[in-house]
């Protein structure tokens, strides 16, 4: 045997080898002993239908079925659950997906593996009330704008709106009112001149007369107006760190959310209405189910993360946010579908 043909299979054994141990990697991904049984998960606004994957995998016990107990911490809005998750006081984020890229534009490297919407579900009504005369989104100026929290997803769709028509987001007042009952509270009660935030707190707005819709991304047609492409909205996202060190744990979290997932593609309204929490309804069952009728196309039937998606997310923080410098971010570095994809064949999603 010449050098030549022993070096070839040297080669081929390593070639091998390494494939296998690409195979016995992803296998310890899906049936691997869990690094971490306990996970702290935080979220902002967890009773809302753009966090219904997350209430459906702990009311299903799904997360149990993964041999996990995981504890939710619920905060006003997700720059709050984020701050939790940076602050080493919960371990995993359910928030809006762009926020991996802003905290890379801070060199800090967070990575979305499973995601819960495929558009933002954030619409934006200007008060029937204090703003009767209203025009165009110009007539915002000098207003208070109600966001779920500063900081959050329903903060940058309307700076977003605000900077299509030449506003700066110090052109008006931002507020807190949380996405749910202090949210309805506060438009109700002349607190604020509009509103930025999602269903069902939106819908029964808008049904009871409350608010003029001026801006939607309820559905995947309103999205695509709005943000000119897909916008991949709730997901599941850990440092990157976490991530490589507890892959199995990970994966176990993506199995529970996609199973949610799939059990969302045939569920009814009765389905929906008996695994909530009552306290969701908001003390109204019919404009509950009519809001879940609004954004159910919104929520991801599998939990894989678009990167046409990531791309549009990009451009659209970079057309109002001069601080974050869009050629530096790796938006590979921002998620993965390993974890996604793997579920989805588990669960047939």
């Amino acid at each position: 045997m010449n050098a030549f043909e022993l070096n070839r299979r040297q080669i081929i054994r390593a070639t091998a080898w390494a494939g296998l141990g690409l195979a016995w990697s992803g296998a310890q991904a899906q049936t691997g002993k869990l690094e971490k049984t306990k996970v702290s998960i935080a979220v902002g606004g967890k009773a809302s239908f753009y966090y219904l994957p997350l209430t459906l995998a702990e009311q299903l016990g799904y997360f149990k079925a993964e041999g996990l107990e995981v504890e939710i911490s619920d905060f006003a809005g997700g720059t709050q659950a984020l701050r939790a998750v940076v602050g080493g006081s919960a371990d995993v984020c359910s928030g809006a997906y762009e926020h991996t890229i802003n905290l890379q534009g801070k060199s800090q490297m967070f990575k979305a593996f499973v995601l819960q919407g495929r558009a933002p579900q954030i619409a934006i009504g200007v008060s029937t009330k204090t703003m009767a005369q209203y025009k165009t989104v110009a007539d915002l100026r000098g207003k208070k704008i109600g966001v779920s929290a500063p900081g959050s997803s329903t903060n940058m769709v309307a700076n977003l709106i605000l900077s299509r028509a030449g506003l700066k987001a110090s052109d008006v007042s931002f507020i807190g009112v949380g996405t749910s009952a202090g949210a309805l509270s506060a438009m109700r009660s002349g607190q604020i001149d509009a509103i930025s935030n999602i269903d069902p707190v939106m819908t029964m707005l808008e049904q009871k007369g409350d608010v003029k819709i001026i801006s939607d991304t309820r559905t995947i047609k309103g999205t695509v107006e709005v943000f000119g492409g897909p916008m991949p909205a709730a997901c599941l996202y850990a440092p990157a760190d976490y991530l490589a060190q507890n892959p199995n744990t990970c994966q176990a979290l993506a199995n529970a959310i996609v199973r949610g997932l799939k059990w969302l593609q045939t569920a009814g309204p009765s389905d929906i209405l008996k695994t909530v929490p009552e306290s969701y309804l908001l003390g109204d069952r019919a404009l509950y189910l009519a809001s879940f009728d609004k954004i159910r196309e919104a929520l991801s039937p599998d939990g894989i993360i678009p990167p046409e998606g990531t791309k549009t997310a990009l451009k659209a923080l970079a057309s109002f946010d001069e601080t974050l410098k869009a050629d530096k971010i790796d938006l590979s570095k921002t998620f993965t579908n390993d974890f996604a994809r793997r579920a989805k064949d588990k669960f047939k999603a």
